[in-house]
């Protein structure tokens, strides 16, 4: 595999981003969002937080290393503009990258300046954690690309029987949807936590349940259901296109999403501790990149690209 100075910058860039997102769910997960109070991008009224709480020092830690992606995919745009003529893909790519990067930002402070943080279980959270799922996912799709379309692959070629776009589209969405409800499950777990695992199931299935409770019934039926789908999705790439790197991606895919499944049942099985959460959204992410590139590596995205 060769790969250029922008290359190596833009997967460094995705690998930090990756490194942000765990973080932002570990401030989740500890009630810490509400760290720097409803002050943004300030942290209390001050730059930097003088003898911080260590709700505090968390949330802080996170706006800083949000500030430091920023300016990384910053960067990456910036060097794809100068490095690359108007309509090219990895210049585009990037231009996207930093369109979600500021979407990301602008999430991120909507959730401080509403008060959508620490132990508000309003709907309008839920909605807004579903909306930085998606961006969070879009943002990785961009910094992803631009790696994939910098990066010179060996066995990378023309790739003949493509499979229907449709096909990939629905695997797309179906994880979407299968991360926004993890997003909210997690949420529930967070702002509504169980003593036991009996205890979950009877709050999952009581009337009288707050509604981000009773959603979390229906996350472990999607995780099957997309899982298997994508699983049989990536089998039948194998089969029809027969690229060495396409092949390595579908089989990637295929363990991580063996793996997930056993991780949420895990996670289900401990009632959700915090360090199982990061590990869960790990693999969502990892799972979310491979269907990603599989979808790029399939379509014959980014070949025969001159760099």
């Amino acid at each position: 595999m060769n790969m250029s100075r922008f290359a190596k910058y833009s997967w460094g860039v995705l690998l930090y981003n990756l490194a942000v997102i765990l973080w932002g769910a570990y401030v989740r997960a500890t009630g810490s969002g509400a760290g720097c109070g409803s002050h943004w991008p300030l942290c209390n009224g001050e730059v930097i937080p003088r003898a911080p709480r260590i709700e505090t020092s968390i949330e802080f830690v996170h706006r800083a290393s949000s500030g430091i992606a920023f300016l990384l995919v910053l960067g990456l745009f910036v060097w794809a503009v100068r490095s690359f003529p108007k309509g090219d893909s990895k210049r585009r790519a990037a231009g996207f990258s930093f369109l979600f990067i500021v979407t990301e930002a602008l999430v991120g402070a909507g959730l401080v300046l509403f008060e959508w943080v620490g132990q508000d279980a309003s709907s309008g959270r839920a909605v807004s954690i579903v909306v930085h799922l998606v961006n969070t996912f879009f943002l990785l799709a961009s910094l992803v690309l631009t790696s994939w379309l910098a990066t010179e692959i060996p066995g990378r070629g023309e790739v003949k029987n493509k499979p229907p776009v449709i096909l990939l589209g629905i695997g797309l969405l179906g994880t979407i949807v299968l991360g926004a409800s993890g997003a909210l499950n997690a949420l529930g777990d967070t702002l509504f936590p169980a003593s036991s695992l009996l205890e979950g199931i009877q709050q999952d299935f009581s009337a009288t349940a707050h509604f981000l409770i009773r959603l979390r019934v229906f996350h472990p039926t999607i995780a099957v259901v997309v899982g298997i789908y994508l699983i049989i999705l990536a089998g039948f790439i194998r089969i029809r296109v027969k690229q060495p790197a396409t092949q390595l991606i579908a089989r990637l895919l295929t363990i991580s999403i063996i793996i997930q499944l056993g991780a949420g049942m895990v996670n289900l099985l401990l009632l959700a501790p915090v360090w199982m959460q990061i590990i869960h959204l790990l693999l969502a992410d990892l799972v979310w990149i491979c269907l990603v590139l599989l979808t790029f590596a399939s379509l014959g995205l980014g070949y025969n690209t001159e760099l």
